[in-house]
């Protein structure tokens, strides 16, 4: 009885995710109807807490593919109940994507729960696990992107359409970051059980420094506005055209304590 009411609690959702999805619920719901007074705030804490809503299920999806592929202890660490306080690295989890979305409007991967590899056996079941946390930002940028590539945006507030586009480009950003194939991101998880064990080896140490080394690298001119040429192409073919300025507009709302473009200030 005792296995059975643990096993139960481990897999409950987490109040702290339930509260963070009512954050998003009612502030996306005051951006629906203008309810707020300075719509910029409405759109922050919508964009915020679904973004960190997609964060924890990004981790859940790691979480729960590795369940079900051997890592039993994953009940036990917290990681199915949604509760972004149990993962790994908290900070780099939550607070760091959180902090470079406010600053730069970017979907930095985060990160981590703890997955006892040994426990899994088989090069695909490695390779799926590690792919199953950016496929859920796809997911995401997939849902967030419908009332644009189905045509269904009539009657859909202008702000909220902007809400949509700026956390739809934060969901690709941070999947197609994910699925580079540089140690310490998703992408180098998807190859890592397909490489020999002298290149795993020699890859190792520089788990801990892939991710900064990208983000280093974002930091050339050149190479992001090559970034960013990718997210617009990827964004157009979900049925945001680069030219529209929707995520722009997004991100100036967003960022509500800053000097906004005219044009995006709803009517």
């Amino acid at each position: 009885m005792t296995t059975a009411a643990t096993r139960s609690s481990d897999r409950r959702i987490s109040p702290v995710f339930l509260g963070i999805a009512a954050v998003m619920a009612v502030s996306g719901w005051a951006v629906w109807t203008d309810f707020s007074a300075n719509a910029g705030v409405a759109v922050f804490l919508f964009v915020t807490a679904a973004w960190v809503v997609s964060l924890c299920l990004h981790e859940y999806a790691h979480a729960r593919t590795a369940l079900h592929s051997g890592d039993i202890s994953i009940g036990g660490k917290g990681y199915l109940t949604l509760n972004p306080l149990k993962y790994t690295h908290a900070l780099l989890s939550i607070v760091l994507p959180v902090l470079f979305v406010i600053m730069g409007g970017i979907g930095l991967p985060g990160g981590a729960v703890f997955i006892e590899r040994n426990r899994v056996h088989g090069r695909w079941k490695h390779s799926l696990i590690s792919a199953a946390g950016p496929l859920t930002n796809v997911l995401f940028a997939v849902v967030c992107t419908a009332p644009f590539w189905l045509h269904a945006l009539d009657g859909v507030p202008a702000t909220f359409v902007y809400a949509l586009g700026f956390l739809a480009l934060l969901q690709i950003t941070a999947a197609i970051l994910n699925f580079l194939p540089v140690p310490g991101l998703d992408g180098y998880g998807v190859i890592e059980p397909w490489l020999s064990y002298k290149i795993r080896s020699q890859m190792e140490p520089y788990a801990q420094f892939g991710l900064l080394a990208v983000f280093g690298i974002l930091f050339i001119p050149s190479v992001n506005a090559g970034f960013f040429d990718l997210v617009d192409t990827v964004l157009s073919g979900l049925g945001i055209p680069a030219d529209t300025n929707i995520t722009a507009c997004g991100q100036n709302l967003y960022r509500f304590w800053s000097d906004q473009s005219p044009f995006c200030q709803p009517q």
